[in-house]
């Protein structure tokens, strides 16, 4: 297996640590929906930017699909606001995962940004057709921090499926 160098081996994600994962980012977008605060990223997004990114076969314009509904119901949205939001992002994220994987994180949240800013613009625009609501200027400033974000977060995210360099008898990785 030919790998970029220095970059280590990654073992397969568990389908349940994707899953945890998923559900605590909805738990703390929800948390952080409470505030009212129109400047806070999108936590949520930034999760299933990455595991769409990562493993394309297990999270994938579905599953975006259902937390985008999930977020419409708590939110008490336009039924398939947030949904259609998510599913334009992971689709965008699906088209742009090849070129992703070959560049380190940091250099990853420069490409994510405008899927992110696309997708701020998508929800900003069926709010402004359905509920006839003007985003505010304070809103942009969501998907510049999902981008700062998202080193931080994948690095949060692949830390459980690094692989050591050398296997020993001590360490059980």
């Amino acid at each position: 297996m030919i790998m970029p160098a220095g970059r280590p081996l990654l073992l397969p994600a568990n389908p349940k640590f994707i899953g945890i994962t998923l559900m605590m980012a909805l738990l703390v977008h929800m948390l952080l929906g409470l505030l009212g605060w129109y400047w806070l990223p999108d936590v949520l997004a930034i999760v299933v930017v990455f595991w769409t990114v990562h493993q394309p076969r297990r999270v994938g314009l579905v599953l975006a699909f259902l937390l985008g509904l999930a977020l419409d119901v708590h939110e008490s949205a336009l039924l398939g606001q947030n949904a259609l939001s998510y599913v334009v992002l992971s689709g965008l994220a699906n088209i742009a995962q090849r070129r992703l994987l070959w560049f380190p994180l940091r250099e990853q949240a420069l490409q994510i940004l405008p899927l992110f800013v696309l997708a701020a613009l998508v929800e900003w625009l069926t709010r402004l057709v359905a509920q006839d609501a003007w985003p505010v200027w304070t809103q942009v400033l969501g998907p510049l921090l999902q981008a700062a974000l998202w080193p931080l977060v994948g690095a949060l995210l692949l830390a459980p499926q690094r692989r050591a360099f050398e296997r020993d008898d001590i360490r059980p990785l």
